[in-house]
């Protein structure tokens, strides 16, 4: 796990877990970035949305000698910005 407010700072990285199977490791990367989300000013548009995610989240990978096993938390959150705000806006 990284901070991207501490973006490249290793001293900051940590250990979440290890995980059975890729599937249940992206799930708690789209956890960590969906708690997040849920927390953060939503009165904005999913641009400064994703802003407040990569300037201030957390930043979740995963590690496997799966070469098919991935997770790009910002590609994620990026669809998760626009997502929740076409829910606001058609609210």
């Amino acid at each position: 796990m990284d901070d991207n407010f501490h973006y490249m700072d290793e001293d900051e990285r940590y250990r979440l877990s290890e995980f059975d199977d890729c599937t249940s490791a992206a799930e708690a990367c789209r956890r960590i970035v969906d708690e997040f989300l849920a927390t953060a000013n939503h009165d904005c548009t999913s641009a400064e949305l994703y802003h407040q995610y990569v300037s201030f989240g957390e930043d979740p990978w995963i590690r496997s000698d799966d070469p098919n096993c991935k997770f790009s938390a910002w590609t994620y959150a990026r669809e998760r910005c626009d997502l929740l705000a076409q829910k606001r806006d058609s609210s």
